[in-house]
């Protein structure tokens, strides 16, 4: 059996997001301190956004207004804010941030129909046609891209085609899809895309982003809002129209994404995807050899992460401690997907990472192996 190699010199983050980043990522959220409402500040919200739009796909209608936040502050800020008093929406759920979708619309106690397919099951384009044609109410549809609960990577282009074929309102969460998985606004009729930046944008926790048509931001102003800190308009009133931001924002962060965002056109989506390809086989063949069976098959699931069933006797809190002892950080899942756990390969990880890992996934379970015998 291999000895897995001592890493405590870095922790090598499995999670999905925050992920482990590249070094000029760290170096630029040392940037000096500085005022918010200085023109280089407001310089910096510019040129995010439209890096932001540049990996989202758009063209010059788009903008993005950003968040000090989540990917869920991001996420509450569209929902709470484009549906209309008297707008209905449609959540599409197959997993535990479908069910987020519906219980931000709950909380602020909008109109919501909720399409459920369960667990690890896939969202059909057929199901959503039905549903739309039979409900002429429905004015938005939110949908998750790519589901960390389960790790299923649901099909964004069948989908935006029947919504925009039936002439409703887009909102994704791309939170875990964005900068990897293969994503493009305009051909896929997104209206309201959300992202952030500690996932496959390889950036630091702290600053989330919504991005949508300059069109569908200005049509927001008549709706009252049902927030003041989430009120999209008001964020980009201030943002993209007055070119200041609206409250205090996590300048070193955004910093720090600036400089992601600058990596992340440099080395392309497509390749990033194909390179977070390569390291998900290596986890996937690995734990495969290992007898360990994978929740998905391989067309459902995502670039970036592998859940995976529990073996052997060992339950999740044996295997993470034992694996975090040893340098790796896996992660867990919710009730709904009891005896499973998860392995992301999000962010600045190598071949020798995923071998590590493996190393110590074997040490782990033959130390569990020889415990059980001595019993």
């Amino acid at each position: 059996m291999t000895t897995a190699p001592d890493r405590r010199d870095r922790v090598v983050l499995l999670n999905p997001g925050p992920v482990n980043v590249h070094d000029r990522v760290r170096a630029a959220i040392a940037s000096p301190d500085e005022c918010h409402r200085e023109p280089e500040a407001q310089q910096l919200l510019v040129t995010v956004a439209d890096k932001i739009v540049e990996v989202c796909g758009g063209d010059d209608s788009h903008t993005a207004v950003l968040l000090t936040g989540s990917g869920t502050a991001a996420l509450e800020m569209v929902v709470s804010s484009v549906v209309p008093a008297d707008g209905r929406f449609l959540v599409l759920d197959n997993g535990h941030y479908g069910e987020r979708l519906l219980r931000i619309a709950r909380v602020h106690g909008i109109d919501v129909d909720h399409l459920e397919f369960g667990w690890a099951n896939p969202i059909t384009p057929e199901a959503v046609d039905r549903f739309l044609g039979e409900n002429p109410g429905v004015t938005h549809v939110g949908m998750v891209h790519h589901e960390t609960s389960t790790g299923m990577l649901n099909p964004l282009r069948e989908l935006g085609d029947v919504v925009a074929r039936h002439g409703r309102s887009l909102i994704v969460d791309a939170i875990s899809s964005l900068g990897a998985e293969e994503l493009d606004v305009v051909a896929d009729h997104v209206d309201w895309c959300v992202g952030t930046a500690n996932k496959c944008l390889e950036g630091l926790p702290g600053i989330s982003f919504v991005c949508a048509p300059r069109e569908r931001f200005a049509a927001l102003e008549p709706l009252p809002a049902r927030t003041f800190y989430f009120d999209l308009f008001a964020g980009y009133r201030a943002q993209v129209l007055d070119r200041s931001p609206q409250f205090t924002p996590a300048l070193q962060v955004l910093r720090a994404l600036d400089t992601a965002l600058d990596l992340t056109l440099e080395e392309g989506v497509a390749a990033r995807g194909r390179r977070y390809a390569d390291r998900a086989r290596e986890i996937r063949e690995g734990l495969e050899q290992r007898g360990i069976e994978l929740l998905l098959p391989p067309h459902q699931r995502a670039a970036s992460i592998t859940n995976a069933h529990l073996a052997g006797g060992l339950t999740y809190d044996e295997l993470h401690d034992g694996l975090k002892e040893r340098g790796y950080v896996i992660y867990a899942t919710q009730a709904k997907s009891a005896g499973v756990f998860r392995v992301a390969n999000m962010g600045q990880l190598t071949a020798a990472d995923i071998a590590g890992f493996l190393a110590a996934f074997d040490d782990v379970l033959s130390k569990h192996e020889t415990v059980k015998k001595e019993w």
